[in-house]
């Protein structure tokens, strides 16, 4: 699919492709600095910051995501329900059985830009805790992940 941006009197011709990652074994944030590069299309000669050039990605087995250290235990996540007393906080290993999937998106979103053009690179992201997925009618290229 070629797409042809013209913005502030210049021209930029690109393509968008889909790419399928396994995310069994792989480390969460070595995986999320790659998922966030090609999101944000700087494996692209077309790059430009302030356009919209990246890929799509699909992760499967997010389930199966390590992590280094005692990340398991000690790294927590908060959330605030806006009452007095409401902060609420769960790690990273309850997080990883319960919603996997949110692990990995809440590491890609941090990486990249903040705003409109952040949200949709990220909305590119599809993940999927096992491997099933229902993208196989876009032709996914196999993305190998050391």
């Amino acid at each position: 699919m070629k797409i042809v941006n013209q913005n502030a009197g210049y021209t930029v011709e690109y393509s968008k492709r889909w790419f399928l990652v396994n995310a069994d074994g792989k480390i969460l944030g070595r995986l999320a600095t790659l998922l966030s590069k090609y999101l944000c299309g700087k494996n692209k000669p077309e790059y430009t910051p302030s356009i919209d050039v990246g890929d799509y990605l699909v992760v499967i087995n997010t389930k199966k995501i390590c992590v280094t250290g005692n990340k398991l235990k000690n790294k927590k996540y908060f959330h605030y329900t806006g009452y007095q007393s409401g902060i609420r906080e769960i790690t990273l290993d309850k997080r990883l059985k319960n919603h996997s999937e949110l692990v990995l998106k809440d590491a890609v979103a941090g990486m990249l830009p903040k705003g409109i053009l952040g949200k949709r690179m990220l909305s590119k992201l599809r993940l999927y805790s096992g491997t099933t997925h229902p993208h196989q009618g876009q032709n996914l290229i196999e993305l190998n992940v050391k």
